[in-house]
């Protein structure tokens, strides 16, 4: 073979070696960045799983405490419906991102229902203190009342921690728009200028008032994720937020918008958009680009 065909065959060997390694590079990358969303996944699915057994507890302790046998009746099916709902998410893989979604939803009804009785065990408590302030005025209606609030007294020492429960923020209503250079909605991802992330804090009686840190972070179809507001802890991990906003919450339901400007380039497929506030997952929901 002479040179002049020697070189050339040379130069194409070598552009095919770096296009192998750099393939392979490139592969390992994906691999890791799913490896790190799968176990996200995991962490996310353990702990609704943790939600929905905790859930379930409360109910049987309720349960132990209270003299009504209709609430006991409600109390019962509730549970039972709970760990029916425990049973579908363990049952379920962590990559069935639909199936989870919806059992992440379910969840929070079944907070929401849970929250409801927890205040309805703290209005009949409250009760019971005025039924034992009146016993103490007229003697002879004290065994009667005595009997209403036996089951009463011993379940007010454990209203605080199902109450700090109750008190969880639910984000509602989340949305994912793509705006273009004006402004305005476009469903192009090659015209998308800006990202803008719309949720509410649902109203919530008995979740503290007063300033809250919200953090909101955007997985991209690939595993990254958009922008970089720094950096927060849940379950014992440091993750990175794509957006911050710090919001002032007084128990009602409080409408809240973030923008992201496009940065780093946009790729088709399914977003997830999370939404974490006093260090728990308060939303989450998926988004499909096209």
């Amino acid at each position: 073979m002479n040179k002049k065909m020697l070189i050339p065959l040379l130069l194409i060997l070598a552009l095919l070696i770096g296009s192998v390694a750099y393939l392979a590079v490139s592969l390992n990358k994906q691999k890791q960045e799913n490896q790190a969303m799968q176990e996200l996944a995991e962490i996310d699915k353990k702990e609704m799983e943790n939600e929905y057994q905790q859930f379930s507890n409360q109910y049987s302790e309720m349960m132990t405490k209270i003299n009504n046998d209709s609430i006991v009746a409600q109390l019962t099916a509730e549970q039972e419906k709970t760990q029916r709902l425990l049973q579908e998410l363990k049952e379920t893989k962590s990559s069935d991102a639909r199936e989870i979604a919806r059992l992440k939803k379910e969840l929070a009804t079944v907070r929401a229902v849970l929250r409801n009785y927890v205040l309805e065990i703290d209005s009949l408590n409250r009760l019971n203190q005025n039924l034992m302030e009146e016993n103490n005025r007229v003697k002879g209606k004290y065994e009667e009342a005595a009997r209403q609030i036996q089951g009463l007294n011993s379940e007010k020492a454990s209203l605080s921690e199902k109450v700090a429960i109750a008190a969880q923020l639910d984000a509602i209503g989340i949305r994912f728009t793509m705006l273009d250079k004006r402004g305005k909605s476009t469903k192009k991802i090659k015209k998308c200028k800006s990202i803008q992330i719309d949720f509410s804090l649902a109203k919530n009686v008995t979740a503290a008032s007063g300033m809250k840190t919200v953090y909101v972070r955007v997985i991209t179809p690939t595993g990254g994720v958009l922008g970089n507001a720094g950096s927060f802890t849940y379950q014992n991990k440091t993750l990175q937020a794509s957006l911050k906003k710090v919001v002032e919450y007084g128990g009602q339901e409080t409408p809240v918008t973030m923008y992201w400007n496009v940065t780093q380039a946009l790729v088709e497929g399914s977003y997830n958009v999370s939404i974490f506030a006093d260090g728990n997952m308060i939303g989450s929901k998926n988004y499909t680009v096209e």
